[in-house]
């Protein structure tokens, strides 16, 4: 009976009360949509700079991370590979040298990182060979062949068909000395890439290093990032097994993880704050209906009714409009999100700009439980618990105070 006394009081004033939902209705409407949209460029922007090269989880022998030298090496890559890719979740385990060396063509020479790969797998884990501009990638039949950023290519004055002289240290201590047929030229999007990474063949690389079929790391994808981050505690148990370390997304990128980790903050702030003014908002027109309504419930304490009755009923009236303005605006921003999460959002012109953030020209929302709900949510508790001021002051009421509008 309170709840449909508490509907009926609602439309008494249909004005002020649609004009409350509208307000709701659009609040929640634009939390799940930017909250949808958020998840979804914040989560391609992780697997897309995850895709570049580190991949989304790896093995390294431990305390790789910190010191990363030739002496810290998997002993049996092959066996943690295959142990790896049974895992559900991963598809691709892909093993590296991970050496240093000065790269010379002629009289140039600068420092870079030299990666050895396993060509057919290392295109599964990194978009490297995508990337590609001029020439090709590695193959498997390749030997002395290698590719290089196009940073770099342009320091050392390199082409395609042209050589790099290659010179380090090797693992037993003795010089790591090579010469490398330049095969293909990769554009990255990211500068720091581009100016820092040779990549040749793995076999290639163990010899000129001395590794004798070590690896350095193991890199690790699957069809997607939370698939692989599923996969964890399994990996974790392969990799104490083996006694090297698992590390994740987190620990590979942590810049990364740090400015999503801001981000989310600073827009949680802006998402808290609207929720307050739309709930302060609402709050203040039911508290002006209670107040305009006073003599009525002098009458109904008159005539018997409990204050605490009262009380729920007015109480009832908020939960009603709120859980009515948040459903609409559920269901819009839902649809909304939806139909974007189709066809994308396009940004003309900005298409470089995006690509250094590791993002694509066309940007997807992502509907999920936790952003349909979580903004809605927050709405509905925040007036649910708001409405506590005016049942306290309808609960307070007595039937002589209420009656001199007091």
């Amino acid at each position: 009976m309170l709840l449909a006394l508490a509907w009926r009081n609602l439309w008494r004033r249909p004005q002020r009360t649609l004009l409350s939902l509208l307000s709701m209705a659009i609040a929640a409407a634009l939390l799940v949509f930017m909250l949808s949209f958020q998840l979804g460029v914040y989560g391609v922007m992780k697997e897309s700079t995850l895709r570049i090269f580190d991949g989304y989880a790896q093995f390294q022998p431990d305390g790789y991370a910190a010191d990363p030298g030739l002496d810290r090496t998997i002993a049996h890559p092959e066996a943690l590979l295959e142990d790896a890719v049974r895992i559900h979740g991963v598809t691709t385990a892909a093993p590296r040298v991970n050496g240093f060396a000065i790269l010379a063509n002629g009289e140039r020479s600068y420092g870079a990182s030299v990666i050895g790969v396993d060509p057919v797998r290392e295109r599964q884990v990194s978009s490297i060979a995508a990337t590609i501009r001029d020439g090709r990638y590695l193959d498997p039949t390749d030997a002395d062949t290698a590719v290089l950023g196009a940073s770099l290519a342009r320091d050392l004055q390199v082409a395609v068909g042209g050589k790099v002289t290659l010179l380090g240290a090797a693992r037993d201590g003795s010089v790591a000395a090579d010469v490398l047929h330049v095969v293909g030229i990769y554009r990255s999007g990211i500068p720091d890439l581009d100016r820092s990474i040779l990549e040749m063949p793995l076999s290639r690389a163990q010899d000129t290093f001395a590794m004798s079929g070590r690896a350095s790391t193991i890199a690790l994808v699957g069809p997607s990032l939370g698939g692989v981050n599923r996969a964890l505690p399994a990996l974790g148990a392969i990799a104490r097994g083996n006694r090297v370390s698992l590390l994740d997304w987190g620990a590979l990128e942590p810049g990364l993880r740090d400015a999503l980790t801001l981000k989310y903050v600073t827009t949680s702030l802006l998402y808290l704050t609207l929720v307050a003014v739309v709930a302060f908002i609402i709050l203040n027109t039911l508290l002006m209906s209670v107040l305009e309504r006073t003599r009525e419930f002098g009458m109904l304490l008159a005539v018997g009714m409990k204050p605490r009755l009262i009380g729920r009923m007015v109480w009832l009236e908020l939960l009603t409009l709120a859980l009515a303005g948040c459903t609409i605006g559920l269901a819009i921003g839902a649809g909304v999100a939806l139909w974007f999460q189709h066809h994308g959002i396009a940004y003309p012109g900005l298409g470089e700009l995006l690509e250094q953030f590791g993002l694509p020209p066309r940007l997807y929302p992502t509907l999920t439980p936790l952003s349909a709900l979580l903004g809605p949510g927050a709405i509905l508790l925040a007036i649910t618990l708001g409405g506590i001021v005016p049942y306290l002051r309808v609960a307070h009421l007595t039937a002589a105070s209420a009656m001199r509008g007091a």
